[in-house]
């Protein structure tokens, strides 16, 4: 089953090479694709980080009813760093 997801990953990447290689047309309008490709994978990890954190604490909070007030802030605190990224790969695609 690896080997499969391997190779369906390759191909994908094989695929979108050339769309990676257009460059801006003459009116200044930039190809979208790439920083769509971007946005969603980053979109797409934000979104799996945020889940496992989050299950995480919500088990430690279960473990230990009484670390929930620091387990609450660190939760908070690594959310916000998390969405940074996506935000980050966001501001990065109008360069």
């Amino acid at each position: 089953m690896t080997i499969r997801k391997t190779f369906i990953l390759m191909a994908l990447f094989l695929i979108a090479v050339p769309s990676f290689a257009q460059t801006t047309s003459g009116g200044g309008a930039s190809f979208v694709l790439p920083g769509a490709f971007a946005m969603a994978i980053a979109s797409g990890l934000c979104g799996l980080a945020q889940g496992k954190a989050i299950s995480a604490s919500v088990e430690g909070i279960a473990r230990n009813p009484g670390a929930a007030g620091p387990i609450r802030i660190l939760l908070i605190l690594g959310l916000a760093f998390i969405e940074s990224l996506a935000l980050f790969t966001f501001v990065n695609i109008g360069k």
